[in-house]
């Protein structure tokens, strides 16, 4: 082993130095990716009622009188100055700069030193094997970060989304006041789990803890529902 590295010019004792730490690491974290220990908190999305209760310090400057338009409530004051339209975006859209975290430089290690190699083992000029190595490197790594993004956006699929819910039967958990008055919450089946969600009734009747509801309409992450017949 010490006469092969001491037979080695220092370009690929280099090279050596850069592939085979970075390869042990891209092992280490693929081995923890499959594991679950690289997985990230899940983002806040609004459009996911599942748990919230409502009580998040949001103030909604809403006039209700003379049957203004629900809508009113897409925009919210979160209190420290800004606002947040309530339209269920979780930006998460690809840019090369989302190429360049641990896991993407370390496989562009991986790859550039190891193609590097293989390419001056192979007879090639140092420089012309090194430019090689790069470009490959360069590629893989825009290819494992696109392959990051649509293994996230596979995720956000996932999201509760309430117009899977138009039609639907639910139970009413917490009353809706008649007329639109206010807000109340059901419990409802709802892309194969059962979720709580914020609803209005339009209704002249109360609707009251325990009864069925259908849901009709969405609005603004608000279901829109009425008494079952």
């Amino acid at each position: 082993m010490i006469a092969w590295w001491d037979s080695l010019d220092t370009v690929m004792k280099v090279l050596y130095c850069m592939a085979i730490p970075a390869t042990l690491v891209l092992v280490i974290q693929t081995v923890l990716s499959l594991l679950g220990g690289f997985e990230g908190g899940a983002g806040v999305d609004f459009s996911d009622t599942s748990g919230l209760s409502g009580d998040v310090g949001l103030d909604f400057d809403v006039d209700f009188d003379g049957g203004s338009d629900i809508s009113e409530l897409a925009d919210a004051d979160l209190g420290d100055g800004s606002s947040a339209s309530l339209d269920g975006g979780n930006p998460a859209d690809f840019s090369i700069a989302s190429m360049f975290s641990v896991q993407g430089i370390v496989t562009f290690l991986t790859v550039m030193g190891w193609v590097s190699i293989a390419s001056i083992s192979a007879g090639a000029i140092p420089t012309i094997g090194i430019a090689f190595g790069c470009g490959v490197g360069l590629l893989t790594m825009y290819l494992a970060a696109r392959l990051m993004f649509a293994s996230r956006k596979l995720t956000e699929n996932g999201t509760v989304d309430l117009r899977n819910a138009i039609g639907e039967n639910g139970t009413v958990y917490i009353p809706v006041p008649a007329g639109g008055k206010g807000e109340g919450k059901i419990n409802l089946y709802l892309q194969g789990r059962y979720t709580e969600a914020s609803c209005i009734n339009f209704g002249s009747e109360m609707l009251s803890t325990g009864e069925t509801v259908r849901v009709t309409d969405v609005r603004n992450h608000l279901l829109v529902v009425e008494k079952d017949a």
